[in-house]
């Protein structure tokens, strides 16, 4: 058994998105995104039928139109898919079970929210004190919903939290 862990951190995380092109953008104008590479093109066959079903887990009339790597910052990466089948379901909510947001850390969550509102997404509630063990000084927090209706969290904690004083483990944060 090896003393080392098999987890370094989360690599990427993928959002399924009604147009490619769209998301893209909103995630450039929102977060500085950058465009690493498309895994699939428009003009490539799309990725469908029992093999695609089999990996992606996906209904039998599933196809995987075109799919593109995005940069984010110094932290992990974005996946976009851009899929069509007949029985496409809209974003889940943070009430449903499964993945329910993913939170960016920013370091002007004020600037951050315009950035955000500008590129076409929606803020829930503006921006809210982190609370409990997470408060402190300058330490704030707003869900916000894309244009397709995914969640993401902003968030920034500048100032020292509280959870800091009851173990010597710490958050990580992008440098």
């Amino acid at each position: 058994m090896s003393a080392h862990s098999p987890t370094r951190g989360i690599d990427h995380v993928g959002f399924t998105v009604p147009d490619l092109e769209a998301a893209s953008r909103f995630f450039t104008e929102a977060f500085d995104a950058k465009t690493l590479y498309d895994g699939i093109k428009r003009t490539d066959q799309p990725f469908a039928g029992p093999k695609a079903e089999a990996m992606l887990g996906v209904p039998p009339d599933t196809a995987l139109v075109t799919m593109r790597m995005m940069r984010l910052g110094n932290g992990p990466g974005i996946e976009l898919f851009e899929m069509r089948c007949t029985d496409q379901r809209p974003a889940a909510r943070p009430s449903d079970f499964g993945l329910q947001h993913v939170a960016v850390y920013v370091d002007d969550i004020d600037y951050a929210i315009q950035r955000f509102l500008s590129a076409g997404g929606t803020i829930l509630t503006g921006k809210n004190e982190l609370l409990g063990l997470e408060k402190g000084r300058g330490n704030f927090w707003c869900y916000g919903r894309t244009p397709w209706g995914s969640v993401i969290e902003l968030i920034s904690y500048p100032g020292p939290q509280e959870y800091e004083a009851t173990t010597f483990l710490r958050r990580w944060t992008p440098v």
